[in-house]
């Protein structure tokens, strides 16, 4: 069963649609963000991390949200997530460390959904009738499974995918909660690792499971997806 497409980008329930951006607007956007993200990213590149990483440990019971800030701030500016949580496994373990790690996916998920949408609202409707309207109509129409699918795959950087997500009109909820489920396996997974790496030796079976399940999650919608299609495209 597909999802019902939701409002487009910009409209409000019970209000007036929003004014339209003009081009030049979104361009100007679309630029303070650039720059913003190159500077974040530069400013990450020069970090102390190991003598960070040991100011973090030493905040004792504060350090599982100082990791999840920094880790969600890294992610925004576009640093791979595996080596985010395997450093969120390493710092506080698999456990703490695995719900931290959590936590930074979502803050960035939901940062980078809304810079996207500030940036880029309404991008793809102006491109009525081309490729990109034709992609955000798929993913509308899909909703969770979309969310699911492009999570699950490593098509782009965790944060990258949450920045072109703010530019279509798929619903924050659907979005956050596609993301949520699909992080969770691998979350664990890289956690588990950073704290092996950590602390050698208690590396087992069960490190894989979390990957495993997310493998076949992820063949899974693929295949669905895949079904779907051809029957949308048969002639009735």
């Amino acid at each position: 069963m597909t999802d019902k497409p939701e409002r487009p980008v910009g409209a409000r329930t019970g209000d007036s649609q929003a004014a339209p951006i003009s081009r030049k607007r979104r361009f100007v956007r679309l630029g303070v963000l650039t720059a913003l993200i190159a500077g974040l990213a530069v400013a990450a590149a020069t970090l102390p991390l190991r003598e960070l990483g040991d100011a973090v440990v030493a905040l004792g019971p504060g350090a599982a949200v100082a990791v999840a800030v920094l880790g969600g701030l890294l992610l925004s500016v576009l640093v791979p997530r595996t080596a985010v949580t395997v450093a969120c496994g390493a710092l506080l373990g698999a456990a703490t460390g695995a719900i931290a790690a959590l936590a930074a996916a979502l803050i960035a998920a939901i940062a980078t959904y809304y810079a996207g949408r500030w940036a880029g609202r309404g991008a793809l409707q102006a491109k009525a009738g081309g490729r990109l309207a034709r992609l955000d109509g798929w993913l509308n129409r899909r909703g969770l499974a979309a969310v699911l699918l492009v999570r699950f795959l490593p098509l782009a950087p965790f944060g990258l995918v949450g920045y072109a997500y703010g530019t279509t009109s798929v619903c924050r909820k659907r979005y956050l909660l596609g993301t949520t489920i699909a992080a969770i396996p691998s979350t664990i997974t890289y956690a588990v690792i950073g704290a092996a790496v950590a602390t050698p030796g208690k590396m087992s079976a069960i490190t894989v499971a979390p990957a495993l399940i997310s493998f076949v999650l992820s063949t899974a919608i693929v295949l669905r997806w895949r079904q779907t299609s051809r029957r949308t495209a048969t002639p009735a």
